[in-house]
């Protein structure tokens, strides 16, 4: 029999560890995104290539997911983890080398570097839930997704200091993020290899959720049958949506923001707003969650995605774009929440590591599509199309949701006896 209070402060240390290791890990994306667009049109002297690495990031992200989320079943999740880690530091070296030598297929090699350290990394709060009990896995969600507040404020303000300080060895002061970057991964892998320990997958033995009652049946479903629950479709929609019309705007609104003569420190603080929105909330999202329901959240997400679409293309200036990719974070936060925690709750310890690699696939992809899309939307009618493209999509997201509300209460209803 386990040990209640022991099992509860191993849990609390591992999930110290994933909130610091996430911190450091996201700390070096933002860092680099701010500059990653800008980089891309420079290298490629082509603006509608913009997008093309963090495309490229996008799809080893979707390619790497499904293979990471096997191997935390067979080796274990500090094993995924640590290919994550050591995957960002090489990006970072990669992506360095490539700006020093201005090779654009060098710096697209290290955002796929990148993208597969993300799709280690994205697995990190499914981790921290399953050595929770069920009614808790939305709240501690919701803390771990909130390292990228830390990861928002550090990373943005690196930016202007790393090129200050990169510029003074005579080398390209956007090369600065990545060589940062370098270290925080190193920091990362040491700590995941040091305090992840036992593994959790032995600790989620010890909670069970509501749908792990019949364990000969669990055993037993295939892939596709998990897939066909109601709660894993609909999560795995939020999610992926939710992506795509973060990804569609996100992406592009740096090399908007160059266009309109906005230096990298008022980007940096853009980016920064758009990242709280994203991560800072958290905590308030997975009470809201867990007083209202995931569905109603996701309503709710719905809503700011759809206000940040419109908001976002009206006007270049730094408070307007502030204030919708504010909300485009924020929106996006509701729909990754509340989809994360119906795919946990729906899934056993056995299943969780191949379907939500398959889940974090299905988000890369959408990533990587709406990447490579708005570079080339963008090209076409600035800013104004992909908000278009990211309007349509959140209103399909809404009809979802009503249809699986409706699918549900028919459900709930009782059949009236004869």
């Amino acid at each position: 029999m386990s040990n209640p209070s022991f099992s509860r402060s191993v849990s609390n240390r591992i999930t110290k560890t994933l909130f610091i290791t996430q911190a450091f890990f996201g700390a070096t994306q933002v860092a680099a995104f701010t500059v990653v667009p800008i980089l891309s049109a420079q290298m490629a002297d082509s603006e509608s290539m913009a997008g093309v690495p963090m495309t490229v990031a996008f799809l080893a992200r979707s390619l790497a997911a499904y293979p990471i989320g096997l191997a935390m079943d067979r080796w274990g999740r500090r094993a995924g983890l640590s290919i994550g880690y050591l995957s960002s530091m090489l990006a970072s070296i990669t992506s360095f080398m490539a700006v020093l030598g201005h090779s654009f297929f060098g710096f697209c090699i290290g955002g796929a570097l990148s993208g597969v350290a993300r799709s280690s990394a994205e697995q990190a709060r499914f981790i921290a839930a399953e050595i929770y009990p069920p009614d808790e896995r939305a709240l501690i969600i919701s803390r771990l997704v909130f390292a990228g507040t830390i990861s928002a404020i550090g990373g943005a303000l690196l930016v202007p200091p790393s090129g200050t300080w990169i510029s003074q060895f005579g080398l390209p002061p956007m090369s600065g993020p990545f060589a940062v970057g370098i270290g925080l991964g190193l920091t990362a892998l040491i700590l995941t290899q040091i305090f992840i320990r036992p593994d959790p997958i032995i600790l989620a033995q010890n909670f069970k959720s509501v749908n792990e009652t019949h364990e000969d049946d669990l055993a037993s479903r295939s892939i596709r049958d998990v897939l066909r629950i109601p709660n894993v479709k609909y999560g795995i929609m939020a999610m992926v949506i939710g992506q795509f019309v973060m990804t569609m705007l996100m992406v592009i609104t740096p090399l908007h923001m160059n266009h309109h003569n906005h230096g990298t420190w008022v980007i940096s603080w853009v980016i920064m707003a758009h990242a709280l929105g994203m991560f800072g909330v958290s905590g308030i999202t997975g009470r809201l969650v867990g007083r209202f329901g995931q569905n109603a959240v996701i309503k709710m997400g719905v809503i700011i995605l759809i206000a940040s679409c419109i908001i976002a293309p009206i006007s270049p200036q730094f408070i307007p774009l502030a204030f919708a990719l504010f909300l485009l974070g924020l929106g996006w936060n509701f729909c990754f929440i509340s989809g994360s925690s119906l795919l946990s709750n729906a899934l056993a310890p056995h299943e969780r590591g191949r379907i939500q690699g398959i889940n974090e696939m299905f988000v890369s992809f959408s990533a990587a599509t709406a990447s490579l899309a708005t570079g080339i939307f963008f090209d076409m009618g600035g800013l104004i199309l992909p908000g278009i493209i990211g309007l349509g999509m959140s209103i399909v997201l809404g009809g979802y949701s009503l249809l699986y509300t409706r699918t549900m209460e028919k459900k709930e209803t009782p059949v009236a006896a004869w």
